[in-house]
């Protein structure tokens, strides 16, 4: 699941943010944001049917032969949308999550290198604006992993008694009903665990990513002048 929706979702991001800017409709500062929050969207579209797949798998103690029933009565019970079901909080936490970590990171990024030319970022520079803007993102958008978390936690409860419930509450819904029975904590359950996550992977992502990316283009661009 992961090698697919990483691979699709940078390319994605890199060839609308440079289509974005390359027409002038949306400035430097903006086009990051705007191209990996439409990525993201399509990623999460994709790749969500194999995630459910995932947590059925590790909820359930499942074996690769018996998922595959599992799935095909999942879809008979409930149709194939039900493969898609808590798209609505996940995208609700990713989306939001890529828009921020990406606009933070330009923004921390531009701030850390000064007067240094963007293709010349240092890993080290990349390293701690993707942790710092990763930390805020996982912040800001935390109430919607719980939502998540907690729709999942009821689908395997409901599973297990072998019934499908007449509808599932909207995302809303459940975010209100969270906050009148545990509060603001309630809705920052995790904090810790989902900082300390998400901060570190952050940094060693975008920091490789950006290390990756400048020598392959170092390297394309050392062939175009070789005779």
């Amino acid at each position: 699941m992961t090698v697919p929706d990483t691979a699709a979702y940078f390319t994605t991001q890199d060839q609308l943010k440079a289509f974005l800017c390359g027409r002038a409709l949306t400035s430097d500062l903006y086009a990051p944001m705007v191209a990996v929050a439409l990525a993201c969207l399509g990623t999460v579209t994709v790749i969500r049917s194999l995630e459910l797949v995932r947590t059925k798998l590790q909820a359930q103690h499942l074996s690769y032969r018996e998922l595959g029933t599992c799935v095909r009565a999942a879809v008979a019970q409930g149709g194939w949308h039900s493969l898609w079901l808590g798209w609505g909080p996940t995208a609700l936490r990713d989306v939001p999550f890529s828009a921020l970590y990406w606009f933070n990171y330009e923004l921390v990024k531009s701030w850390l290198s000064g007067l240094r030319p963007k293709d010349q970022t240092s890993v080290g520079i990349s390293f701690v604006a993707g942790g710092i803007s990763g930390m805020v993102a996982a912040t800001l958008t935390l109430p919607f992993d719980v939502v998540k978390t907690q729709r999942q936690v009821a689908l395997g409860a409901v599973e297990a008694v072998r019934v499908m419930p007449p509808y599932t509450d909207s995302t809303w819904l459940l975010l209100r009903r969270i906050l009148a029975k545990s509060g603001t904590r309630g809705l920052f359950a995790g904090f810790l665990p989902r900082i300390i996550k998400a901060t570190p992977s952050c940094a060693i992502m975008i920091s490789t990513y950006e290390f990756r990316k400048s020598f392959f283009q170092r390297l394309n661009r050392e062939q175009l002048l070789s005779p």
